[in-house]
């Protein structure tokens, strides 16, 4: 999983390290990310949340869902992100529709 903040879409940052001699290197600055557990009551469950500082500030200020809604809107997560997805051994040689749903690939 790559280092981006699924409420704010924060990303890593390049710039440059500067030595006492004004000579400069590239760097990165990486984002302040934490993996944090938050419970929604509508659904009645816990889902885990890649969200930098920033984020979690967003959720203490909105709430969990409409951060996570404003989130889904702004393409920052997905609907399978965040929401129960069913396990993989679930579908494993069941057909739906004619195709069997273990090979389908995620768009």
């Amino acid at each position: 999983m790559s280092r981006i903040c699924q409420i704010t879409g924060k990303t890593a940052q390049v710039g440059n390290n500067v030595s006492h001699s004004k000579r400069r290197t590239k760097r990165k600055f990486d984002v302040n990310l934490f993996k944090k557990k938050y419970y929604l009551p509508d659904e009645d469950r816990w889902v885990q949340l890649t969200v930098s500082a920033a984020g979690i500030r967003t959720i203490n200020k909105k709430g969990v869902k409409a951060a996570l809604d404003g989130a889904k809107k702004n393409g920052f997560i997905e609907i399978g992100d965040w929401l129960h997805v069913t396990p993989l051994w679930f579908f494993v040689n069941k057909e739906v529709e004619g195709c069997l749903l273990s090979t389908v690939k995620k768009t």
